[in-house]
């Protein structure tokens, strides 16, 4: 059991890849608090996690609202007592040619990524030091060779990335470690991508050489376990593709 007795606590674990990595971890002995904003789909993720044998709680939040998340990682402390893993993966996307993308929109592109993110990691912090991960989830649209219809999207989740660096070189003596993912998995959203525009998602997979998507769990959340184990001890403030080979991130 590579996280026992770990307490993640894991943003947008409702659905998709969130829940893949709540599944992963819970699978590995960690006790998980499953963060949304819906409680029907956090409680099936947490059914889902109680079925194996594991420990959850779900708990509604907005993360792009202050109180919220305060009041969310207090209720983790409650019933936990402590954070060891911080997964930031919730996150409002704001898609479209930029002439199309409305103030809104992106502005909760930013409430609910950067701005989420870093919230939570400076009220997460006390509890991770000596030992604790945080994982911020980011977006290989950044490193695409079209970014015709990306560039909003992108530039909320390259924000994630600048932060996890800085978070990983400023709290590394507390022993705190920071590190960015940028996944393609078969979530809720990309599936229904792949369904609305075939010709397209056809080009995308074609141009993975695994020529395949990633499974939310056993692709996704066991690599997110294993960066969060002593086995990576030594890897911080990195930013990872794990899309199957399709970007580069030189």
């Amino acid at each position: 059991m590579k996280l026992e007795n770990k307490v993640a606590l894991i943003t947008g674990a409702g659905q998709g890849i969130g829940q893949g990595i709540a599944l992963a971890m819970s699978s590995e002995g960690a006790k998980v608090a499953v963060v949304g904003r819906t409680l029907e789909k956090l409680e099936d993720t947490c059914e889902l996690i109680l079925e194996r044998g594991g420990i959850a709680t779900p708990i509604v939040c907005d993360v792009k609202k202050r109180e919220d998340l305060y009041a969310c990682v207090e209720e983790v402390i409650e019933k936990f007592e402590t954070i060891d893993i911080l997964v930031n993966n919730a996150q409002e996307v704001p898609l479209g040619e930029l002439q199309f993308v409305g103030d809104s929109d992106f502005e909760a592109g930013f409430m609910s990524g950067p701005m989420a993110v870093m919230r939570l990691m400076k009220m997460c912090r006390p509890y991770l030091k000596d030992g604790g991960n945080i994982i911020n989830l980011a977006t290989t649209a950044a490193k695409r060779w079209d970014a015709k219809g990306f560039g909003a999207y992108a530039a909320v989740k390259e924000s994630i990335r600048a932060l996890t660096r800085a978070a990983a070189c400023e709290w590394a003596e507390e022993g705190i470690r920071a590190n960015t993912i940028l996944p393609h998995a078969l979530s809720p959203g990309l599936k229904m991508w792949m369904k609305l525009y075939p010709e397209e998602s056809s080009e995308f997979v074609a141009s993975i050489p695994m020529q395949r998507v990633g499974e939310c769990e056993e692709d996704i959340g066991k690599f997110v376990v294993t960066l969060c184990t002593e086995d990576c001890r030594y890897v911080t403030g990195q930013s990872i593709a794990v899309d199957g080979g399709q970007a580069f991130m030189g």
